[in-house]
Formats: C-alpha cells, structure tokens, sequence
C-alpha cells in the first residue's frame, strides 16, 4: 500500500500535468476555434474573458486551473455532444464554461471583459459582470 502522502504527491503531479497539457492545447488553438465559431454561439466574450482571466498574472492558480479546464473542454474536438450538430454541438460547452464561470465569478473582471470585446470587435460599452 501507497503511504497517503506518496499518494497525494502522485496526484499532484498528475494534476500538474493534466493542466500543462491543457495550456497548451489552449494555447495552440483557442483563438482559432473560437474565432472560426464566434458568430453561431452566444457565449464567445464569456469565453474570451475566462481566457483573459485564465493568463491575467493576478488569477489565482486554483481560479486558472479551473478556467484552463473549461476553455480546453471547448478547444476538443471530442466531447458530449460534438460540435457540429447543429443547434446542440456547443451546448455543453456552454455548460462546461457557465459553471466554471459561476466557480470563480469574483476573478473574471471588468478589465477581462473589456479586452474579450476588443479581441472580438464587439463594442466597448460593457456592464459590471462582478
């Protein structure tokens, strides 16, 4: 039997893992699947704040972890239901998004928001999200 702490330190390193592949997924193709889908779904500047939360230097590494989780759930090209069946593909990645969103809410800021809108060329009239 695994002593408890050999255990925990073997999940963590798992874990730590898990999320530097994560990032780099995300990194490598984020912007483009997001920007090649951004008009047919409604949630593309949540999904561009929560990557601007996730690489903010102030986002605390619990809040990035679980933000980094979701965005790499929507860059997949396998999930739930997939992508291109038309009027149902995106919705649980919405869900995935919505609920990491709900866990750290207080860490997507304003700033996030505004710089989601410009990366997308929406507007910069925006209302407070926190």
């Amino acid at each position: 039997m695994v002593p408890r702490s050999d255990s925990t330190a073997a999940t963590f390193a798992r874990l730590v893992a898990e999320r530097a592949r994560s990032s780099r997924l995300v990194e490598k193709d984020f912007w483009r699947k997001l920007l090649n889908v951004a008009g047919r779904i409604p949630f593309a500047e949540d999904l561009a704040a929560a990557y601007f939360c996730a690489i903010d230097p102030l986002t605390p590494a619990r809040v990035k972890g679980v933000l980094i989780g979701a965005l790499a759930y929507f860059v997949i090209p396998f999930d739930a239901i997939p992508d291109f069946i038309a009027g149902f593909g995106f919705t649980d990645d919405a869900a995935v998004l919505a609920m990491a969103i709900r866990l750290v809410s207080k860490h997507v800021k304003d700033s996030h928001y505004m710089k989601a809108r410009a990366a997308l060329g929406l507007p910069q009239a925006v209302e407070s999200k926190n």
